[in-house]
């Protein structure tokens, strides 16, 4: 019976704990508190997460972010625009069906609809977290109450539907997460579009405005389901037969479709790079950003490059209104005078458009009836004079208003902005001179170069240098040359010394003769000989100095011609012919001693002048010196060898 009760309450305990845990993916009948930040919902997959997400100083809303990206990624948030402090705020399920948000002043912030609801209906409820990143209200028998896909904040994950009932609305910036000024929805005639939302004005920008007919931009408006989704594989449709594909279509990872601050339309995949997961730009409604209303403000012009970016540029006479953010645009710094024309004039904005607040459009008109209707009017700001193709003349649409400005090449028309003649504004230049004048049928490709002084001045530098050397060893070789006409095979590559045509033995031979210099014959002064038998069956005298630095008279009474007869060991530094000539020279001995004909091949008796020998030597060593700043150049070359003929 003890028994019995003990595992009674062992089990009780343990569903109690599970049950107060909000680190599940499932809240059971409680609520979330601002104040512990361990205090959230994680989906089983671990993926996702629920709970109070910091946006500001003291400042959090109630969110679902991605924990698998190296930053956190929001993609669902409540109160976005009235954030909650970090004290006393409480999210909770009430009786009847509802999610509340509460500040510390117990003031609801954010609420729920619940709808009719039987009070069986809202029994035993539960606030999961999906895989999927949807956060769900439903009640035991998993009837869904409420779910966060329904309303979507600025982004759109897969499967998640956006309906007649639903619209995507841009964050103010990145750092900002209140709402914007852009917004996806379905329109009245069905077709899904971006709308622009400025604090003066309004205007759809997707698809094109200037499109009169949706079905030119491939839309159809006989669908009234108005739904979109976004499918795990990258694929996009609507019911307005709108579609695209990823770019990494079919990849299984996490996607986002999520409508950014600058008001385009992007569609994300997490990939893994340098051993972190980051989001990639899959797809994107526009690819040149000035497309977009409002993305620079009013009395503004916006330009893009594709590799310097967009760039946002006050209006002549005109200066930036808020300096950290553009949307606000730029503010006149003069007036336009009325009843008096002859004090404004007009500066030409080649390739230059502005949307919309049209006064008045006029149709198969001339400049100068277009130049007079806006002179004629205190509220005209300017004009925009174009060429329609397809009626074959010219149309005019004076601006009480300057929005949406954007100048590219490929616009082609004009923009007349109205400014006083006096002060600043004043311009002399006619505006015929701001015109290009460029046939139409006329491509021409521009090949630019560009270079950097610093990187041509060390080629230069380098190839100089490398010619010098090259010219220095060419003239060594060509006075060889001159010296000696036959000139013998070296027989330093047949393993003869260069000198005495001796057979040279390395070390190892030496020691292999004397079978490991065992067996001694004799001593003198500089060292010990062994007794050795060659490889050819003969028997030699092989003596071992025990110095390198023997000294002069012992080393070439050692060496025939200048030279060892063999290595004087691995462990030791063995001196060369270009190593002893340089010795001797530094020293004088071959020249005072007159024994340069040392270094001289013995086949070459009579054939060589001896000062000449001499000279060549010199110039040779100075040319391998070890120290670059040591060798001389290819002028003192040329000089020292032309003042020898001299």
């Amino acid at each position: 019976m003890d028994i019995s009760i003990f595992f009674l309450l062992l089990c009780l305990l343990q569903t109690l704990s599970l049950s107060s845990s909000n680190t599940l993916d499932t809240l059971k009948g409680t609520s979330l508190s601002v104040e512990k930040p361990s205090d959230k919902l994680v989906s089983e997959n671990g993926e996702f997460a629920a709970g109070f997400f910091p946006v500001g100083d003291n400042a959090f809303s109630f969110a679902i972010w991605l924990n698998k990206s190296s930053t956190p990624t929001v993609v669902w948030m409540a109160n976005r625009d009235e954030p909650v402090n970090g004290r006393g705020s409480v999210l909770s399920i009430l009786a009847d069906g509802q999610l509340i948000l509460t500040n510390s002043l117990g003031i609801t912030i954010w609420t729920t609809k619940a709808g009719d609801l039987t009070s069986l209906e809202v029994t035993n409820l539960q606030l999961q977290l999906q895989n999927t990143g949807n956060l769900v209200l439903h009640n035991s028998k998993g009837v869904v109450i409420w779910q966060s896909f329904d309303a979507p904040s600025d982004t759109l994950l897969p499967q998640q539907a956006l309906t007649m009932m639903s619209s995507l609305i841009s964050r103010k910036s990145q750092d900002d997460y209140s709402s914007g000024n852009y917004k996806l929805f379905f329109d009245y005639d069905n077709v899904l579009r971006l709308l622009f939302q400025g604090p003066t004005m309004s205007s759809l920008y997707w698809p094109d405005p200037w499109l009169t007919d949706p079905g030119q931009a491939g839309r159809s408006m006989y669908n009234t389901s108005r739904r979109a989704l976004l499918h795990d594989s990258g694929y996009f449709e609507s019911s307005d037969h709108f579609q695209f594909n990823a770019t990494d279509f079919g990849v299984v990872t996490h996607r986002r479709l999520t409508l950014d601050p600058d008001g385009n339309l992007r569609l994300y995949s997490l990939q893994k790079m340098n051993g972190s997961w980051d989001w990639v730009v899959t797809w994107q409604a526009f690819s040149d950003p000035c497309r977009i209303h409002g993305i620079c403000g009013p009395n503004s012009l916006c330009s893009y490059d594709p590799v310097s970016g967009r760039r946002c540029s006050c209006l002549q006479g005109f200066n930036l209104k808020d300096e950290t953010d553009w949307s606000y645009g730029c503010e006149p710094e003069f007036s336009i005078p009325c009843n008096h024309t002859d004090e404004t004039s007009f500066v030409q904005l080649a390739h230059a458009e502005f949307y919309g607040s049209d006064i008045f459009p006029y149709q198969n008109v001339t400049f100068q009836f277009c130049q007079e209707q806006c002179l004629n009017r205190c509220d005209c700001n300017g004009f925009q004079y174009n060429y329609n193709e397809g009626s074959g003349y010219y149309n005019c649409y004076p601006k009480y208003l300057l929005m949406s400005g954007h100048q590219s090449p490929n616009f082609v028309g004009d923009f007349y902005l109205r400014l006083p003649k006096a002060g600043l504004f004043y311009s002399k230049i006619p505006d015929e001179e701001f015109k290009l004048q460029c046939s139409a049928n006329l491509t021409k490709q521009i090949i630019r170069t560009y270079e950097n002084k610093t990187v041509k001045l060390l080629l230069w530098f380098a190839t100089t240098a490398g010619g010098m050397e090259v010219t220095c060893v060419l003239l060594v070789w060509l006075f060889l040359f001159r010296t000696s006409k036959h000139p013998n095979p070296d027989p330093a590559s047949q393993g003869y010394l260069l000198t005495t045509k001796f057979k040279r033995f390395t070390f190892d031979d030496l020691r292999k003769a004397t079978r490991g210099f065992k067996e001694v014959i004799g001593r003198g002064a500089g060292g010990t000989v062994y007794k050795g038998v060659l490889p050819d069956q003969r028997v030699a005298a092989i003596k071992q100095l025990d110095e390198a630095n023997q000294g002069e008279a012992e080393f070439l009474a050692e060496s025939p011609g200048g030279m060892h007869a063999s290595d004087s060991g691995e462990t030791r530094e063995h001196k060369r012919l270009v190593t002893l000539v340089k010795e001797y020279i530094n020293i004088g001995t071959a020249t005072r001693k007159s024994r340069i004909e040392e270094i001289i091949d013995p086949m070459m008796p009579g054939k060589y002048d001896k000062v000449k020998m001499e000279l060549l030597v010199k110039v040779a060593l100075q040319c391998v010196a070890e120290d670059r700043d040591e060798r001389p150049s290819m002028k003192q070359v040329v000089e020292m060898l032309i003042g020898h003929e001299d």
